[in-house]
């Protein structure tokens, strides 16, 4: 009886109960990987239960990995994948720690779009727009990648970027951007 009066309670004053998961009231966030130097395929997979141990974050759907030329870059092609996420970390702090995992796989940045044995980019963070000097969300890149938007559509297809629409459109102008899937 004092259950049922306390949601009953918590129901009336609009209020939820706290979330059993610890995510449940989580973003959708995707999350891009890629790697093109040691072993690119173990980084992924590794990367993938990284991702799922970060604090407050459920590892929702992986992509399957794919084999993709430079685009902009040098070196070895890249093996990529799209992570989905459900995180209540809030966005910047995401972001450190995406770079934290980077670094933790040995990341150099000699140069821009430099080879790297494992690169996370914060593709989507739901609908949110940021712009500031650490972070873009959405990337601003993500729509001229197929590496990023043929592994995100397969995670989900009906998905729309808050500022340009249907990712199935986008996708469409880059059948010249060569992709191969792995897994």
């Amino acid at each position: 009886m004092v259950v049922v009066l306390v949601v009953l309670l918590m129901v009336l004053k609009g209020r939820r109960r706290p979330p059993s998961d610890g995510v449940s009231a989580a973003e959708r966030v995707f999350i891009g990987l890629g790697a093109n130097l040691g072993d690119p395929r173990a980084a992924l997979l590794r990367a993938f239960e990284q991702l799922a141990n970060l604090p407050g974050t459920r590892l929702v759907a992986r992509s399957s990995l794919y084999r993709t030329g430079p685009v902009d870059a040098q070196g070895p092609d890249f093996c990529n994948a799209v992570a989905e996420l459900a995180t209540t970390i809030e966005p910047q702090d995401l972001l450190q720690a995406l770079q934290d995992i980077e670094n933790s796989h040995g990341r150099q940045r000699p140069f821009f779009n430099a080879p790297r044995t494992l690169d996370l980019d914060l593709l989507l963070f739901g609908q949110r727009q940021i712009n500031d000097r650490r972070l873009t969300v959405p990337h601003p890149r993500l729509h001229q990648r197929a590496f990023v938007l043929v592994p995100l559509q397969e995670l989900a297809p009906d998905l729309t970027h808050p500022l340009l629409g249907s990712l199935t459109k986008l996708a469409l102008g880059l059948h010249k951007q060569p992709i191969e899937r792995l897994t």
